[in-house]
């Protein structure tokens, strides 16, 4: 159950997220500057007064937050864990340009970033879907988050490049010293067999926003 104390202390590290105070919060979110401070949080009377659905609406859009990531804020009190943000490029842009090192990891200019809750990762990116060659697993503006040091097993999703510079989103079905078969995440795309050397880099999807 939601308290009082957690729904505003998490407004406070909202704020603290964006570089501003609690009044700058509110005031980039276009409410009235007293919205969010501490004075307005109790009733003359001593009772509770708690922050409406409107205005945490305006201050998660003025922020750029997705809603996952301030309740993640509510349930972490103490902030252990708590969201960054990882850079994120659409996934069409993946192939196209140099967005990656030749390990896997983020590189050049053309990232954005999306925040996401707490990652062991410090390499990890996001890549946003485009188009219907996912479907059903992943749809067109899906956001899949992926970790280059993550560890990697039969069964799991996972994006691939090739040395020719295609970068593709499969289930991983197997793999051995020489060739790396991959399973289509859409029944009309094919399965993929590769030669282990002709894949670049292999990293794990960890999560989805759905």
């Amino acid at each position: 159950m939601l308290t009082h104390a957690q729904v505003w202390a998490a407004i406070d590290r909202l704020a603290a997220r964006a570089g501003l105070s609690a009044s700058g919060l509110a005031r980039r979110a276009g409410l009235d500057p007293t919205t969010f401070n501490k004075s307005k949080r109790v009733t003359a009377g001593g009772r509770a007064r708690w922050p409406s659905t409107e205005s945490i609406a305006k201050a998660l859009a003025a922020t750029g937050t997705p809603f996952d990531v301030f309740a993640e804020l509510i349930a972490r009190p103490d902030g252990a864990g708590g969201p960054r943000s990882v850079p994120l490029i659409g996934f069409a842009q993946a192939g196209a340009g140099r967005h990656f090192d030749g390990g896997g990891l983020p590189a050049g200019e053309g990232w954005g970033r999306v925040a996401f809750p707490a990652l062991d990762d410090e390499h990890a990116y996001a890549l946003e879907v485009s188009g219907q060659s996912m479907e059903p697993t992943y749809r067109e503006g899906d956001v899949i988050v992926v970790s280059p040091s993550a560890p990697i097993r039969r069964g799991d999703r996972v994006v691939v490049r090739t040395r020719t510079g295609e970068v593709m989103v499969k289930e991983l079905a197997r793999r051995t010293p020489k060739s790396i078969e991959l399973k289509s995440l859409s029944p009309t795309h094919p399965d993929r067999a590769l030669a282990a050397a002709d894949v670049l880099w292999i990293a794990r999807v960890l999560w989805a926003s759905q």
